[in-house]
């Protein structure tokens, strides 16, 4: 029997990360929105490209929770953007109540299910989603590290003139500007990245890649990325449903790892079909760890706003 896949919100960070899915041949999946005929059209349409593209899969879209029912993997991305005059605290509170929603209707019907939540704000929503679950915590996890990575490999293969396969890099901490990239544990080819780019231009590109999101809505003008965002989601179903055993950044949730408790926060981890199957404890250096502790009372500070509301 082939694997199922539901991802709840068919906006365009949904929909491609269904085209993503698709194309990789990873399962069935079920497009699901609120609005009618959406995720209906687009699910449609996706499966026509199949005789095409050659992929044997079947993809649906529905309105319907019952049709997502014995997922092995959930995908959220339904959450409003910021709108003009919106505080922070209202997004926040808007998009906490779409996560338990969707998480209250869809965890029941796949209680074997691994969580992948894509909503912002990251680390808070991934809170909420597994709360409203009451999943295992290595079951719910949330997707922002494997998008800042790439972000941040591509900008180092840019500079560094050399192809983007030859880049590892490491980060960690909340997404966007939170975010803590690892120059210390970055290489081309196996080679610290330094031997490559001097330290000015490497900190230029540090930023660039917290400001990655922000560069992109700006270019863009209405919208916001979806191509690299789906595409980093997709790497993280793919690693759940084969068991990879990938080694990437997630948003996963913290129990005294380097010293932080009760958060979802960004980490390298071993992902597979467990969810996280562990958490990997680097060797921080007392920079690392300071920039850690500021993005992690970032995290934290969203964390207070969201149990206020």
């Amino acid at each position: 029997m082939r694997k199922k896949i539901s991802i709840i919100g068919s906006g365009f960070v949904g929909s491609t990360t269904a085209h993503w899915l698709a194309a990789k041949e990873l399962g069935d999946i079920v497009l699901l929105d609120i609005v009618e005929g959406v995720p209906q059209g687009k699910g449609l349409d996706l499966y026509e490209a199949a005789p095409i593209e050659g992929y044997d899969v079947r993809v649906i879209g529905s309105n319907d929770y019952a049709d997502t029912a014995n997922s092995d993997v959930i995908v959220v991305t339904s959450g409003a953007p910021r709108k003009p005059g919106m505080s922070r605290e209202d997004l926040i509170k808007v998009n906490a109540n779409i996560t338990r929603d969707c998480i209250s209707k869809a965890a029941p019907l796949s209680p074997n299910a691994v969580i992948i939540m894509v909503n912002n704000p990251l680390d808070a929503m991934t809170y909420v989603a597994a709360e409203a679950s009451g999943f295992p915590k290595e079951r719910v996890i949330g997707q922002a590290g494997v998008l800042d990575s790439a972000r941040y490999r591509t900008f180092i293969a840019m500079e560094a003139g050399v192809s983007v396969e030859d880049i590892q890099a490491m980060l960690m901490g909340g997404h966007g500007d939170e975010m803590v990239p690892l120059p210390r544990f970055s290489t081309i080819g196996g080679i610290p990245v330094s031997e490559f780019i001097p330290a000015d231009r490497l900190e230029a590109i540090v930023d660039r890649a917290r400001k990655g999101g922000g560069e992109i809505v700006n270019l863009l003008k209405t919208g916001s990325a979806y191509y690299a965002p789906a595409a980093a989601t997709a790497q993280m179903v793919e690693a759940v449903l084969k068991d990879k055993k990938r080694v990437v950044p997630v948003a996963a949730y913290l129990s005294g790892q380097y010293g932080l408790n009760d958060m979802y926060f960004g980490v390298p981890v071993i992902l597979g079909a467990g969810g996280v199957e562990k958490i990997i404890e680097l060797p921080l250096n007392d920079d690392e760890k300071a920039l850690v502790q500021k993005s992690a009372d970032a995290v934290r500070s969203t964390l207070e706003t969201l149990k206020t509301l």
